[in-house]
């Protein structure tokens, strides 16, 4: 049976719309992966991918979860640090349907239970893992090698 999880957990979800307005102009300033969206978002090139983010939930970020997500993928994310998300950001991909773990100040357990969320429910064998901290990335071996392991056990 997967685990249970919230679709998202942010400090205030009253805070997408104010978001949203940052990640449109960030847009603007992005013109790289705006270009992406335009001339492969239609070619769904990450159609079935699974990615398994663990950045800075910043403005910036948002836009490239946006665009992961108009290429194809299915994202979830969390924040690498406790004091970089940006609440605004965060609660933006939240209310576009993107699962995100993450708000400002996390305390160190809550930071923990913010990464477990992006390795559950499938996730665990995601075909991509961005990171900045290693967190995610061990965490998803563990996950694998106990997966493996009781396969291998019930074999």
């Amino acid at each position: 049976m997967a685990a249970s999880k919230p679709a998202y957990k942010v400090a205030d979800i009253k805070l997408a719309e104010f978001g949203r307005k940052e990640i449109i102009i960030a847009e603007n300033e992005m013109p790289g992966l705006m270009a992406m969206r335009k001339g492969y978002g239609p070619l769904q090139p990450l159609k079935g991918a699974r990615i398994a983010g663990c950045l800075h939930m910043t403005i910036q970020t948002a836009v490239l979860i946006e665009t992961l997500v108009k290429l194809g993928a299915e994202v979830q994310w969390s924040s690498s640090n406790i004091f970089s998300t940006q609440d605004h950001a965060a609660a933006a991909i939240a209310a576009a349907g993107i699962p995100v773990y993450a708000w400002k100040a996390e305390t160190l357990e809550e930071y923990d239970w913010c990464i477990e969320q992006v390795n559950v429910a499938g996730f665990e064998k995601s075909a991509l893992i961005a990171f900045s901290r290693s967190m995610l990335a061990k965490l998803a071996h563990k996950n694998v090698a106990d997966s493996d392991l009781q396969r291998r056990s019930a074999s």
